[in-house]
């Protein structure tokens, strides 16, 4: 089995998705993760993305980029959240792909740092996701495709932390279109064992992200990549990886490496 490769669109040069794609191929990736900023501007991308598709490009997923989240405290920035992210399963539906990737929050509060109690309780932060995931995931199964929710680590987020976090609150939701997305940087910080939580995780994975131990490009740092694709392997995991870091070193150089370090941690097939 190969795990297809995908690479964040703002990481790679070019004019268009349609070059930028044919970059990533002939450095050995199969897709672009592609970044859903706010005010519905990943709709308004519309024509450029179907233009993409009718070229050949493969666009399995969408990344949040927005300063709000669902678990935001302000109640109206997160059902601007919601109608955000709704808007963007309509489009990567459209476009065949897979799903859209969000963090409960990300930068909004964090228990490491002063004043180290949040504004809300833990009962109250459970609720807001819980209704934010329950209505995304009705959209998504509504479109055929999935809501990914990634843990983040304590410095960046207070409510959802662990990949065991995340799926207590998918099982919560209870439906098949909310799944777990595993950041391997994230992990690295907030995991006693990754193996375990990946194989702990399993039945919900849906999504994998993909940097080394300092957030620079896989082969950049210390992570054991052949362990964690045999561990994905092992349990069976049909989903992308997705390249989201910083790149050290020249950017083509360092995504080529990147792409290099993933296909050579996977095994060998046996040769008949």
């Amino acid at each position: 089995m190969t795990i297809p490769l995908a690479c964040q669109e703002q990481l790679l040069p070019g004019a268009d998705l349609i070059q930028k794609h044919a970059l990533a191929a002939a450095l050995g990736f199969d897709g672009l993760e592609l970044r859903g900023r706010g005010d519905l501007s990943f709709a308004r991308r519309l024509p450029e993305l179907r233009r993409a598709r009718a070229a050949g490009v493969a666009m399995p997923t969408v990344c949040v980029e927005m300063d709000h989240f669902i678990g935001d405290f302000d109640p109206d920035r997160s059902r601007d959240a919601v109608t955000n992210l709704r808007s963007q399963l309509s489009v990567i539906a459209e476009l065949g792909g897979v799903g859209v990737l969000t963090p409960a929050a990300w930068g909004m509060f964090s228990r490491r740092l002063p004043p180290f109690e949040p504004p809300r309780p833990p009962s109250a932060d459970r609720r807001v996701l819980l209704d934010a995931l329950g209505a995304l995931g009705e959209h998504a199964r509504a479109e055929g495709v999935t809501l990914f929710l990634e843990p983040l680590n304590r410095y960046e987020d207070h409510m959802v932390n662990r990949l065991d976090e995340a799926v207590a609150l998918c099982a919560a939701v209870g439906l098949p279109s909310v799944r777990v997305v595993a950041d391997t940087f994230h992990m690295n910080i907030e995991e006693d064992d990754v193996h375990a939580a990946l194989r702990a995780a399993a039945p919900y994975l849906g999504h994998v992200q993909v940097s080394d131990s300092n957030r620079c490009q896989p082969g950049a740092g210390h992570l054991d990549w052949r362990a964690l694709v045999r561990t994905l392997l092992e349990v069976d995991y049909r989903g992308w990886l997705a390249l989201e870091c910083r790149l050290r070193g020249e950017p083509v150089r360092a995504l080529q490496q990147a792409a290099t370090v993933l296909r050579h941690a996977e095994p060998k097939r046996a040769v008949a």
